[in-house]
C-alpha cells in the first residue's frame, strides 16, 4: 500500500480496501465493451479511460494480473483502431501511464513493427486524413511516448531488424530521409537485455561514422547523442576506451560557446525540414542530458574517462563564470544539473544492486571535478544557474561531505564579508539551507568518521552563525533575501527534534541560547510585519479573499512553513514564551496591510497547541469584535430577525471607516487563525454565533464579507478532516538523537507501526454545532431569499439589493464552508429504480463528516432556481448578485469541485519543492540508503493531506458517467438551464463564470451536451440574437468537451455545421471574430466523423441525411451565392472535411467524391484568392488514384479508369479553362520589388492573408514528404515563389486523367512561359514541373515533340529575374521518386542531357550562369549512392568542363561554378564510398576507372599552392610602387595574375559551399589540402579575394578534422606558422586557437608538443603583432587542459624572466640581447598570469610580482606589463579581499606601484 493511502484519515483508509475489486470490475467492463470483430466498438470503451486514470492517480493497490490484462487489451485496441486518431490518443496515453508505472513488474512482449506502420500511415504519407493538426500533433506525441514505454518489452532480434530497416534511410546524408532515419533509430532502437547481443564494437564504430557524416547539425547531433547515451548506460560490458577521444570531441563541440572571441553558434547549421523538426522535436539546442548521461556512465575503475571528463570541465568551466554569460548558459546549466542527477541515480542503483563499480576514490574525483563548475557558477546572475548550483551542492554533500562542506563553509563566510552584494548573500544562504541536513549529520552522527573531518564543530558553528545572521536577513525591502532566510530557518528546524532551552542536555548548538534567539526572532518578525508594503490596494468586493498577502504569502510557502515548524518544535516553556509575545502583538496592533501574514502567525500557534492558543489568542479577538459591533446600527438581514422598522425610512446607516477597517481586520485574522481549531473552539460557540450574526447584520459590506470568511473557516474547522500534530517530531534519528529521522515513501511497508499523522475526526458535538450553524445561515437564509423574491417585500430597490446581497452571501459561505460534506443529489435512473447494474464504488475519499442532508441540497437548488429567474427579470444589470448566485449554483451542482480547486492551488504552491527538505536516496554520511528521496514527516503529511483532498473531489465524480441508464437528477437539470441562460448574459464576467460552471456540469453529465449545442447553435443562426449572445455561445461551443461530443451525435453535428455556415448576417466585428475562431478551433481539433453519423443520417427521416447535408453545404460554397468570402471559404472547408471523412466508409457513394473534386477544380479559377488556395490543398488530397502512371509491372495490362476522370475531364476541356486557371493562380504569387522572399517564410501568400484567414485556408503543413526533399542551401536558388503544391496538382491531374491534360495545357503553357510578368512565369514553371514529373503513358512522345524545345528555350531566354522559379522547376522534375527518393523519374536522364548540351557560342554571361545554376539544382536531387552508368558519365563530362572554366571572366559565373563543383565532387565521392560494395558487371571498365581516378584532387591542390605564391608575389609588387614604363612585360604578368585571382575565387566558392552544405565530410582531404591558401590570403591587395578567404576561414574554424586527415592538417598549420609573410603567421595563430580547442581530445601528445613549440618560437618573432598574438594563444592553451605541458612552460617562463632581471641588476646585459627576446620573456610570463583569470594557485603571486618588476622597460614591454597587471586586477576583483592574503606585503607594494600612474619627475 502506498504511504499516502496508509496515511489517509482512518475512515477513508478503511474504505480503500475495496479498490482492488473495483479495478477488477472496471477491467472486466472494458473487456466486455470491446469486440475485436467490430473496430467501432472502441468508442464505447473510451468512457472507461478516465476511470482507469483515476486508479493510477489514486495510487491504489490493484491486482497485477488485471494490469497485465488491461495492457494487452489496450495494445490490441490501439493497433486495431488505426483510422481513429482520437481513440488512439486516449488509449495511448493511458497505456503509457500504466506501462511506466508497472514497467518493472510486467512481463509483456511487444512488437515494434505495428507502431512504425501507424506512424508512417498517419504522419509520413501523402494521404493524410481530415483530422485537425492539433489532434495529429497529439497523436504523434502519444505514439512516440508509447514506443518509448514499450521499448523495454521488444523481443530479442528487434534491434537487428530495426537497424537494418532504417539503415537504408541513412545512406544518403544529403537527403531529408536521413534525418527521418536518425529520428526513427533514436525512437525505436531498444537497449533492453533481450537485445544486448546486437550492440557490438563494430556497430558502435559504424554508428560514430554515421554521426560524422553530417557536421554542425543540432538535430542530427541530438539524435545520435541520445542513442549512444542509452547504449552506454544500459550495457556495461562494452569497452569504450578506444572511442573516448572521439566521443569527448563530439561532446565538447556540441556546446556552442564562443571560442577565442569567435561566434557563439554555428555560422551555418544544416537545415532540417520543418515537419521533421516538429515531429522528432528536440527541445534543447544542446543535448546536455544525453552528454551528462554518457559521461557519468562511462566512468569506471581503470578507465581514462575520468581524465577526459576533467579536461572537458576545464575547457567549459570559464563559461560558467558570471561575467561570461550568454545564450550558452542555459545548456551549460542543464549539463551541470543532469551530471549531478544522473550521478545520484547511478549511485542509488549500485547501492540497491549491491554491486559497487564506483568506489570512494572514483566518487571523490567526480565530486572534485563538478565542484569546479559549482565554484564558477555559484554567484551567477542567471537565476536558474545559481539555483541549480545550490541544489547540486546539496546532493553532492551527501556523497562526499569532506570535500563539499568545507567549500560551502568558506563560500558562506566570504559572502558574509562582502555584505554589499546582496544577490551573493541570498545565494549563500540558500546553499546553507539546502545543505543544512548534511551539515548536521556530519557533525552529530556517531558513525560519521570524525578523524577525517577534524573540523566537525566548524559545521555546527557555521549553522549557528547562519541562524544568528538569519535574523538580520529579514528585511521588508529585500523580498528575495527575506524568503531565503525563512527557508534557512525552516530547513534548520526541520532537522532538529526539538528546541530546548536548558543548555546542559542540548549540547549541539552551544553558542546559541534559544530563548534569547526566540525573543530576538519575534522582535524582528514583528518589525517586518509592521513595515510591510501591501502588494496591491486591497480590492473591494467579493474576491478579496482573506489572504491576498504581500510577498511573504504570494511568493512561496516559506513564511508559513517556517512558522509552523518553529512553533511545532518549541518545548513547552519556549512555546508559552512565544505565545505571550505574539498575543500581545496581535492585541495591540491593527495592520490592514498584513492581514494574511498576521493571520497565518496566529494559525500556526493554534495548530501547534489549540487548547492554550485559543485561550490567549482567539478569545481576546472574539470579545473585542463583539464589543466593537455592539453599538453599531443593524440591518436585520443577518438572521437575527430583529429588523429595525425605522431603518428603511431614514437615510442608510453607516459606520465610521476606522471602525470598519478595525472590525474587518480582526474578523479576517480570526478567520485564518481558526482554520485548524477543531474541538477547542466549542467552548466559545455562543460568542462565535453572536459575532457572525452581528457581522452579517452590519450595514457595511466590508464587514459582511469578513463575517463570511469567519463562517466558512468555522464550518471547515468543525467538520473537515485535517492532520493535527503535523509538525511535532516523533521519530529520532538512530545515529544522532538530536535530529529527526526523515522518511521515504518508497520504503514504506504495510506492517510498520503507524507513524502517520493524527487526524481531526469530527466529534458528535462538532457535527451538532455545524448543523446548528447551517440552520441559522443556510436554511433560514434560503427561506429569506424565497420570501424576498416571492413577496417583493421591499419598496426601495436599494435596500432590496442589500438584503439579497447579504442573504446570498450567507448561503454561499455556508456552502463554501462545508464543501462536499453536504451530500450530493441522487441521480435519477431511466429504468427501474432497483437496477443496480452500474458500478457503485470506484475509489474512496471524503472531505469530512457528513452534515445536512440531500434534501437540503435539493431544497436549495429549487429556491435558487426561483431566485435566479427573479434576478434575471428584475436585477439583470447587477453583476455582484449574479456572480454570487453563479457561485452558489456551481457549489450546488458541481459536487467535489471546490476540493478540486483547493488541491490544484496547493499543487501550484508546492510545485518548486525546495531541496532544503529533501534528503537524497544515497547518503554516505551515515551510509543509510533508501529506495527514494526522504522528506521530513511534516512534508509527507502535507502531501497525504492533499492526496486525501484530491480523492474526496474525485470519489463520486466518475460514478455515473460510465453507465448509460442513469441521468442527472431534475434539480441538476434546473441548475443547468439557469447556467445556460446566464452564459449568454451581456456582462462579460457573468458570462465567463457561468460558462465555466456550465462546462463542469456537462462534463460530468454528457447527456446534457446535446441540448446545449442545439440551443447555442440556434443563437448563432438567429439573425436577431444580440452580439453578447453570439459571444457567449461561441465561448461554450469552442470547448473540447463540446467538440468531442460532435463526432458522436448526428443531430448536434449537422446543427453545429449549418449553424456556423448560416451566421453571416451578424454585423458586429466581435461576433464575426468569435465565429471565425470557433470555426478554426473546430478545424484544428477535427477528429473525423464516427460511422454512426453516416448510418443514422441515412436511416432516419427526421434529421437531414448525410447526402442532403453535403449537397446543402455544397450549394453554399459557390461564388455565385453572394456570401461573404470567408463564409464561402468555410463552406468549402467543411465540404472537404466531409468528403475526406467519408472516404473511409464502405457503403458510401463515390459520386460525392467526384462531385467535390470537380467542384474544387472549378474553384481554381474562382474570383476569391482564399478559395483558390484552399482548392489547391483540397485537390492535393482528393486526387489519389493514378491509373495513367507508368510502373514496371503494369505496362502490359490496360489499367482501370479512375473514378474521378469523367467528371474532371469534362471540366478542363471547356474552352479556355486552363488559361483562366493559370491566370487566377498567378495572382497568388505576389512578387515584391525587393525580392526579399527568404524573410517571408515558406508561404509567399502570407502578404495578403491575415492570421485568422490563414489558419482556415491552410491545412497544417501538408505533412507528407514536403518538397524539396533535400536541404536547400544554395543562395542562388533562393526565393520561395515556387509553390510545390501547385506543381503537385498538375502532376496529380495528369496522372488521374492522362494525356488529355497535356494537350489541353500545351498552348497556355507556351504562352505563359514567354510572358513578361514574373508571376505568370512562376505558374508556368509550376505547371511544367508537374507535367515533367508525372511519368504517365505517352510522356516520352510529348518530350520529343514539344517539351524539349520548351526547355531549351527557357535555358536560352535572356531574362534574369525568373531564374529561381525555373531552377526550382528543374529541381522538381528530376526529384527522385518513392519515399526515400531513390527511384529515377522517367525524364531525369533526358532533362540532364538537355542541360549538359553545350551552349551556342555567342551567349550572354547571364545565360551561362543560368545553365550552371540549373545544373547544380538538378545534381542536388540525384541520389549518388545508386547512380546508373549514364549519370556517372555525365558527372565526369561535367567535371572536366568545370575545371576548364574556373577562371571565367564573370564573377557571377565563377560563384555558380564553385557551387556546382562542390556538389559534383561530393556526389562522386559518395558514389565511390558505395561503389566497392556493388559489383560492376557489364559496366565499361573505363567509366569506373575514371571515377576511381582522382586526378581532380591533385589538380586542385597543386595548382592552388602554385597560384598562392604568384598572388602573394604580385600583391607584394603592387605594394611597391614600380614605375610602369620601365617594365614592358608588366601588362602580360598582370593579365596572368588576374586569371590566377579569378581561379582562386572560384576555389574559395568551392570551399565555402562545401562547408555550408554539410557535404564537407566527404571532401575533408581536399579541404585540408586547401588550408594554406585560405590562411595565407586573408590580407591581399585584392579586396574581393580577401573577403572570400575570410568567409571560408570563419567556416573552417567550426570544422572538426578526424583521423587520418588530422596529421595532414597539423603539418599544414606548422609550416604556415613559419611562413615568410608575417600576416600568414598571425592568421595561423588565430586559426590555432579554435583548432586546439576543437581537437584537444584527438590530437596526439607529439602533435601537441610540436604545436606548443611552434607557438613559443613565435613569442620572439621580429614582428610585434605576431609576438602579442602568440602570447594570447598561449594563454588559451594553458587553460586548455594539458597540465604537464602547461607546468613545464610556466616554470621555463619564470626562470627566463628571472635571469633577465638578474642580468639587468648586474648591469652586464650584453647589448646583443634584442628587444624581441626581452619582450618574448615578458609575454610568456604575462600569458601564464592571464591564463588563470579567477583563482589564485600558489605559484601565481610570484609570477605577477615578477611581471610587475618589468614596468620600467621601454615601450612594447612596458605597455604589455601594465595591460596584463590591470587585467589581472580586474578579473580578481570579486574575491580580492580574500585572495590578497596569498601575497606578502612587499609583493603588494610592487603591484601597487605598477597600477598607479608613473611620476613625471624622473
Amino acid at each position: 500500500m502506498h504511504l499516502y493511502n496508509a496515511w489517509l484519515p482512518p475512515p477513508v483508509a478503511e474504505a480503500t480496501k475495496g479498490e482492488k475489486e473495483a479495478f477488477g470490475r472496471v477491467v472486466a467492463a472494458v473487456k466486455e465493451a470491446w469486440r475485436p470483430e467490430d473496430p467501432e466498438s472502441v468508442y464505447s470503451t473510451l468512457k472507461w479511460i478516465s476511470v482507469i486514470d483515476l486508479f493510477i492517480k489514486a495510487k491504489s493497490e490493484v491486482c497485477l494480473e488485471d494490469v497485465g490484462a488491461l495492457a494487452e487489451i489496450g495494445l490490441e485496441l490501439f493497433h486495431k483502431s488505426h483510422n481513429k486518431l482520437y481513440a488512439q490518443v486516449r488509449w495511448g496515453n493511458i497505456l503509457v501511464r500504466l506501462l511506466n508505472k508497472y514497467r518493472k513488474k510486467l512481463a509483456l512482449k511487444v512488437q515494434w513493427r505495428p507502431f512504425y506502420d501507424t506512424l508512417i500511415h498517419t504522419h509520413f504519407t501523402r494521404n493524410t486524413g481530415p483530422e485537425g493538426w492539433r489532434l495529429r500533433q497529439r497523436h504523434f506525441e502519444t505514439v512516440t511516448s508509447l514506443v518509448r514505454s514499450c521499448r523495454r518489452f521488444f523481443p530479442p532480434g528487434s534491434a537487428f531488424e530495426i537497424w537494418s530497416e532504417f539503415k537504408s534511410l541513412l545512406e544518403n546524408p544529403w537527403h531529408n530521409s536521413s534525418f527521418e532515419g536518425s529520428g526513427f533509430v533514436r525512437l525505436f532502437l531498444p537497449t533492453n537485455l533481450d537485445n544486448q547481443d546486437f550492440f557490438s564494437h563494430d556497430w558502435i564504430k559504424e554508428c560514430l561514422d554515421q554521426w560524422a557524416s553530417i557536421p554542425n547539425c543540432q538535430f542530427w547531433n541530438s539524435q545520435w547523442a541520445a542513442v549512444i547515451a542509452r547504449v552506454i548506460k544500459n550495457y556495461n560490458f562494452i569497452d569504450w576506451e578506444c572511442f573516448l577521444p572521439v566521443l569527448f570531441t563530439r561532446f565538447l563541440n556540441m556546446f556552442e560557446v564562443p571560442v577565442a572571441n569567435g561566434n557563439g553558434s554555428y555560422p551555418f547549421s544544416v537545415d532540417v525540414p520543418r515537419n521533421t523538426r516538429f515531429l522528432f522535436s528536440n527541445k534543447a539546442v544542446t543535448p546536455a542530458k544525453a552528454i551528462a548521461k554518457s559521461v557519468v556512465y562511462l566512468l569506471k575503475v581503470g578507465s581514462s574517462a575520468q581524465e577526459h571528463f576533467e579536461k572537458l570541465v576545464n575547457l567549459l568551466e570559464q563559461y560558467y563564470h558570471p561575467s561570461n554569460g550568454g545564450r550558452w548558459t542555459y545548456s551549460l546549466e542543464r549539463f551541470l544539473l543532469y551530471l549531478v542527477i544522473t550521478f545520484q541515480k547511478r549511485l542509488q542503483y549500485e547501492q540497491q544492486q549491491a554491486e559497487l563499480y564506483l568506489g570512494r576514490s572514483e566518487r571523490m574525483s567526480f565530486v572534485n571535478v563538478v565542484l569546479k563548475l559549482i565554484d564558477r557558477g555559484q554567484y551567477s546572475k542567471n537565476e536558474h544557474l545559481s539555483e541549480t548550483v545550490a541544489a547540486a551542492t546539496s546532493i553532492l554533500s551527501y556523497v562526499e561531505p569532506s570535500l563539499v562542506l568545507p567549500f560551502l563553509a568558506s563560500r558562506f563566510h566570504l559572502a558574509l564579508e562582502t555584505m554589499t552584494a546582496t544577490h551573493q548573500l541570498k545565494t549563500a544562504v540558500t546553499s546553507v539551507a539546502f545543505a543544512g541536513r548534511s551539515l548536521f549529520l556530519t557533525s552529530l552522527s556517531t558513525s560519521a568518521k570524525s578523524d577525517e573531518l577534524a573540523g566537525a564543530d566548524v559545521f555546527i558553528h557555521l549553522l549557528s552563525i547562519s541562524l544568528s545572521n538569519a535574523l538580520l536577513g529579514m528585511d521588508a525591502n529585500d523580498p528575495p533575501k527575506t524568503l531565503a532566510t525563512m527557508q534557512l530557518i525552516g530547513s534548520i528546524f526541520s532537522n532538529m527534534a526539538s528546541l530546548e532551552d536548558n543548555t546542559e542536555e542540548c549540547s549541539f548548538m552551544p553558542t546559541i541560547c534559544f530563548s534569547e534567539w526566540l525573543d530576538e526572532f519575534l522582535c524582528r518578525l514583528f518589525s517586518l510585519l509592521l513595515h510591510l508594503e501591501p502588494s496591491s490596494v486591497l480590492n473591494e468586493g467579493l474576491h478579496s479573499s482573506a489572504t491576498s498577502g504581500t510577498f511573504l504569502v504570494e511568493d512561496g510557502p516559506y513564511y508559513f512553513c517556517m512558522l509552523e515548524i518553529l512553533l511545532g518544535r518549541l518545548s513547552k516553556s519556549l512555546y508559552n514564551q512565544a505565545l505571550k509575545k505574539i498575543s500581545k502583538f496581535v492585541r495591540t496592533n491593527i495592520l490592514p496591510g498584513a492581514i494574511a501574514e498576521v493571520g497565518l502567525l496566529c494559525c500556526a500557534c493554534v495548530h501547534s497547541n489549540p487548547e492554550e492558543a485559543v485561550v490567549s489568542l482567539i478569545e481576546p479577538i472574539l470579545s473585542s469584535v463583539i464589543s466593537s459591533l455592539k453599538g453599531t446600527p443593524v440591518t436585520g438581514f443577518g438572521g437575527s430577525g430583529i429588523s429595525d422598522p425605522s431603518v428603511s425610512a431614514k437615510a442608510k446607516p453607516t459606520i465610521s471607516p476606522a471602525l470598519e477597517t478595525a472590525i474587518d481586520y480582526q474578523l479576517k485574522i480570526l478567520s485564518v487563525a481558526i482554520s485548524y481549531g477543531g474541538p477547542a473552539l466549542l467552548r466559545y460557540r455562543d460568542q462565535f454565533k453572536e459575532a457572525i450574526i452581528s457581522a452579517f447584520e452590519s450595514p457595511s459590506w466590508k464587514v459582511n464579507g469578513a463575517g463570511d470568511h469567519v463562517l466558512r473557516s468555522l464550518l471547515g474547522s468543525l467538520v473537515l478532516y485535517y492532520p493535527i500534530d503535523q509538525y511535532k517530531c516523533i521519530l529520532h534519528h538512530p545515529d544522532a538523537a538530536g535530529l529527526e529521522e526523515w522518511i521515504s515513501t518508497k520504503d514504506y511497508v504495510n506492517d510498520e507501526p503507524l507513524i502517520g499523522p493524527k487526524w481531526h475526526v469530527p466529534s458528535k458535538e462538532e457535527v451538532h454545532f455545524a448543523n446548528e450553524l447551517l440552520n441559522l445561515h443556510f436554511q433560514s437564509a434560503l427561506d429569506d431569499l424565497l420570501r424576498v423574491c416571492q413577496t417583493k417585500m421591499h419598496s426601495d430597490p436599494g435596500i432590496e439589493k442589500e438584503h439579497l446581497k447579504v442573504t446570498l452571501l450567507r448561503v454561499d459561505s455556508s456552502l463554501q464552508g462545508v464543501l462536499s460534506c453536504l451530500p450530493d443529489f441522487r441521480p435519477s435512473r431511466n429504468g427501474m429504480v432497483e437496477d443496480q447494474g452500474h458500478i457503485s464504488f470506484l475509489i474512496a475519499g471524503s472531505t469530512g463528516s457528513s452534515v445536512g442532508s440531500t434534501e437540503l441540497r435539493e431544497k436549495a437548488a429549487e429556491i435558487i432556481h426561483t431566485a435566479c429567474k427573479y434576478l434575471i427579470e428584475e436585477k439583470s444589470d447587477d453583476s455582484i448578485l449574479l456572480i454570487l448566485i453563479i457561485r452558489i449554483m456551481d457549489a450546488l451542482g458541481n459536487y467535489g469541485n471546490l476540493e478540486y480547486d483547493e488541491w490544484s492551488h496547493h499543487r501550484q504552491a508546492w510545485k518548486l519543492e525546495s531541496a532544503a527538505i529533501i534528503e537524497p536516496p544515497i547518503n554516505f554520511i551515515v551510509s543509510s540508503h533508501s529506495k527514494g528521496k526522504r522528506r521530513p514527516r511534516w512534508a509527507l503529511t502535507d502531501k497525504a493531506y492533499m492526496h486525501s483532498t484530491w480523492r474526496s473531489s474525485q470519489s463520486s465524480y466518475h460514478l455515473y458517467r460510465t453507465s448509460g441508464n442513469i441521468s442527472p437528477s431534475d434539480h441538476a437539470n434546473l441548475l443547468m438551464d439557469d447556467l445556460l441562460n446566464l452564459s449568454l448574459h451581456r456582462y462579460e464576467t457573468v458570462r465567463g463564470l457561468a460558462g465555466k460552471a456550465l462546462l463542469k456540469m456537462i462534463k460530468r453529465w454528457p447527456s446534457m451536451i446535446s441540448k446545449c449545442v442545439l440551443t447555442l447553435t440556434e443563437n448563432i443562426r438567429d439573425p436577431n440574437s444580440p452580439e453578447y449572445a453570439v459571444l457567449g455561445s461561441c465561448a461554450v461551443l469552442a470547448t473540447q468537451t463540446v467538440l468531442k461530443h460532435l463526432t458522436m451525435d448526428p443531430k448536434a453535428f449537422s446543427s453545429f455545421l449549418l449553424g456556423i455556415l448560416s451566421s453571416s448576417h451578424h454585423e458586429s466585428l466581435k461576433a464575426q471574430k468569435a465565429i471565425n475562431e470557433l470555426f478554426v478551433k473546430y478545424n484544428i481539433h477535427f477528429a473525423g466523423v464516427s460511422r454512426s453519423i453516416f448510418k443514422t443520417l441515412d436511416n432516419h427521416s427526421d434529421g437531414p441525411d448525410f447526402m442532403n447535408l453535403v449537397s446543402q453545404i455544397g450549394s453554399m460554397s459557390f461564388d455565385s451565392t453572394g456570401l461573404h468570402w470567408r463564409y464561402n471559404l468555410m463552406a468549402n472547408r467543411v465540404l472537404l472535411l466531409l468528403a475526406m471523412a467519408s472516404r473511409n466508409d464502405p457503403h458510401f457513394s463515390p459520386s460525392i467524391l467526384s462531385e467535390t473534386a470537380g467542384h474544387f477544380l472549378k474553384n481554381l479559377k474562382s474570383q476569391l484568392p482564399q478559395t483558390r488556395i484552399l482548392a489547391i490543398s483540397a485537390l492535393n488530397t482528393l486526387l489519389k488514384e493514378s491509373p495513367y502512371k507508368l510502373s514496371a509491372e503494369e505496362k502490359a495490362k490496360e489499367s482501370p479508369k479512375s473514378s474521378l476522370e469523367g467528371a474532371l475531364s469534362q471540366i478542363f476541356q471547356e474552352e479556355g479553362f486552363f488559361n483562366e486557371t493559370l491566370n487566377s493562380l498567378s495572382h497568388v504569387h505576389i512578387i515584391t520589388d525587393t525580392e526579399s522572399a527568404s524573410s517571408r517564410g515558406n508561404h509567399g501568400n502570407s502578404s495578403f492573408q491575415s492570421l485568422a484567414d490563414k489558419s482556415i485556408t491552410r491545412f497544417y503543413f501538408d505533412f507528407s514528404a514536403s518538397w524539396p526533399r533535400t536541404p536547400s542551401w544554395i543562395s542562388l536558388l533562393g526565393s520561395d515563389t515556387f509553390y510545390s503544391n501547385f506543381a503537385r496538382i498538375f502532376k496529380r491531374l495528369t496522372q488521374e486523367c492522362g494525356m488529355s491534360v497535356l494537350l489541353a495545357l500545351k498552348s497556355t503553357l507556351e504562352e505563359f512561359a514567354n510572358a513578361k510578368e514574373r508571376s505568370k512565369q512562376c505558374v508556368a514553371a509550376e505547371a511544367f514541373a508537374g507535367l515533367l514529373h508525372s511519368d504517365v503513358n505517352g510522356l516520352l512522345g510529348a518530350w520529343d515533340s514539344w517539351m524539349m524545345v520548351q526547355l531549351q528555350n527557357i535555358i536560352l531566354a535572356p531574362t534574369v529575374e525568373s531564374v529561381p522559379e525555373w531552377a526550382a522547376c528543374i529541381r522538381y522534375a528530376v526529384t527522385g521518386k518513392g519515399k526515400y527518393g531513390t527511384k529515377v523519374p522517367l525524364l531525369r536522364q533526358k532533362i540532364l542531357d538537355c542541360l549538359v548540351t553545350p551552349l551556342p557560342h555567342m551567349v550572354t554571361t547571364t545565360v551561362v550562369a543560368k545553365r550552371y545554376a540549373f545544373l547544380s539544382a538538378a545534381l542536388i536531387e540525384v541520389s549518388p549512392q545508386k547512380m546508373p552508368v549514364t549519370e556517372i558519365q555525365l558527372h565526369n563530362k561535367l567535371l572536366k568542363e568545370l575545371l576548364a572554366n574556373m577562371s571565367h571572366s564573370s564573377a557571377q559565373v565563377r560563384e555558380v561554378i564553385g557551387v556546382t563543383l562542390s556538389v559534383l565532387c561530393s556526389n562522386i565521392r559518395l558514389y565511390r564510398s558505395f561503389a566497392h560494395n556493388y559489383s560492376h558487371e557489364g559496366l565499361d571498365s573505363d567509366v569506373v576507372n575514371q571515377v576511381k581516378g582522382e586526378s581532380w584532387v591533385q589538380l586542385l591542390t597543386e595548382q592552388a599552392l602554385e597560384l598562392v605564391m604568384n598572388i602573394q608575389k604580385t600583391s607584394q609588387s603592387d605594394n611597391l610602387e614600380i614605375p610602369t614604363d620601365s617594365i614592358p612585360e608588366n601588362g602580360l604578368s598582370n593579365g596572368n595574375s588576374q586569371d590566377d585571382i579569378k581561379w582562386m575565387e572560384t576555389l574559395f566558392h568551392f570551399i565555402i559551399s562545401s562547408l555550408k552544405s554539410g557535404r564537407s565530410s566527404y571532401l575533408l582531404d581536399v579541404i585540408v589540402g586547401l588550408l594554406y591558401p585560405v590562411i595565407s590570403l586573408q590580407e591581399t591587395s585584392n579586396k574581393d579575394l580577401s573577403t572570400l578567404a575570410k568567409a571560408a576561414f570563419e567556416l573552417l574554424k567550426w570544422r572538426i578534422f578526424w583521423e587520418p586527415h588530422l596529421q595532414k592538417a597539423v603539418s599544414v598549420i606548422l609550416s604556415s606558422a613559419n611562413d615568410f609573410n608575417w600576416r600568414t603567421r598571425s592568421a595561423t595563430l588565430t586559426y590555432l586557437r579554435t583548432f586546439m580547442y576543437r581537437h584537444t581530445f584527438i590530437l596526439s601528445r607529439v602533435e601537441k608538443q610540436q604545436i606548443w613549440k611552434t607557438v613559443e618560437k613565435l613569442l620572439i618573432d621580429n614582428q610585434v603583432e605576431v609576438r602579442e598574438h602568440a602570447a594570447a594563444v598561449l594563454a588559451g592553451l594553458l587553460k586548455g587542459g594539458d597540465e604537464d605541458l602547461a607546468k613545464d612552460f610556466r616554470d621555463r617562463a619564470y626562470m627566463e624572466a628571472k635571469n633577465i632581471q638578474r642580468k639587468r641588476k648586474q648591469r652586464n646585459l650584453n647589448p646583443g640581447q634584442s628587444i624581441a627576446s626581452i619582450h618574448g620573456a615578458v609575454l610568456a610570463l604575462a600569458a601564464s598570469v592571464l591564463s588563470i583569470p579567477y583563482d589564485m594557485p600558489s605559484w601565481l603571486p610570484e609570477h605577477v610580482t615578477l611581471l610587475a618588476h618589468f614596468v620600467g622597460e621601454p615601450s612594447p614591454v612596458k605597455s604589455t606589463v601594465t595591460k596584463a597587471v590591470a587585467e589581472f586586477r580586474r578579473t580578481h576583483a570579486d574575491t580580492w579581499n580574500v585572495q590578497k592574503d596569498s601575497f606578502s606585503e612587499e609583493q603588494l607594494e610592487v603591484l601597487a606601484d605598477t597600477s598607479s600612474s608613473s611620476s613625471y619627475f624622473a
